[in-house]
């Protein structure tokens, strides 16, 4: 049995997971999961039935992780031999800047998608402000590093890294100087290239 079973979809946030489970070096076996027909094994440990979802085993036990940002944070944490862990000085970077991705940018970009646009007494109601407050605070953080805690590549960089890409693929973010050269930094990878060959892969196939 591999390490990790991975319950996903390639067109999710499922991307963001495999991803890190590449950056990780983890062994795991995916689980392919129909919108339409989610597996009574996913819905037993994730009622939602969200992906990614994964499943640890290890030490005789099964330990869920689902929510893509606990799911990058969780395989830093176990497999620090890939040096993907802050170190003391990056913590406080690492923490901020993946729930900021994981918060307010996801709430942003998601608020403008359907249209809501805070009125200027709701601001302070709303975890981002407002779009323009919550992309520009992520650019000056971005514009004079080459990665989130610096000159280091760090796990948080797959999420916040995630955030970005699908940002200026989809046209939720603006392709501002920082945003796109901080994604090409990414997008040259080894993990990122493999991970990504296989959901674009499965993709093309259900489009067949």
């Amino acid at each position: 049995m591999a390490e990790y079973t991975f319950y996903t979809n390639p067109m999710s946030r499922g991307q963001i997971a495999r991803w890190a489970l590449h950056e990780a070096g983890a062994d795991y076996t995916q689980v392919l999961v129909d919108w339409r027909a989610k597996p009574e094994a996913l819905l037993a440990i994730n009622p939602m039935g969200k992906v990614p979802t994964l499943v640890h085993h290890v030490a005789g036990e099964n330990r869920v992780v689902s929510e893509a940002a606990a799911v990058c944070l969780y395989l830093a944490e176990m497999h620090p031999q890939a040096n993907l862990l802050p170190t003391p000085p990056e913590i406080a970077d690492y923490l901020r800047w993946t729930f900021f991705a994981a918060g307010p940018v996801e709430q942003a970009v998601t608020a403008r998608a359907l249209k809501f646009e805070p009125a200027p007494e709701q601001k302070g109601m709303v975890g981002f402000g407002s779009y323009e407050r919550t992309m520009t605070t992520l650019e000056t953080h971005l514009a004079n590093r080459d990665y989130v805690c610096g000159p280091r590549f760090t796990m948080a960089d797959v999420y916040v890294g995630s955030a970005v890409d699908w940002g200026l693929t989809f046209g939720t973010m603006p392709p501002v100087e920082a945003f796109v050269a901080y994604a090409e930094r990414l997008q040259a990878r080894p993990a990122y290239k493999a991970a990504k060959a296989i959901d674009s892969a499965l993709i093309a196939e259900m489009k067949k």
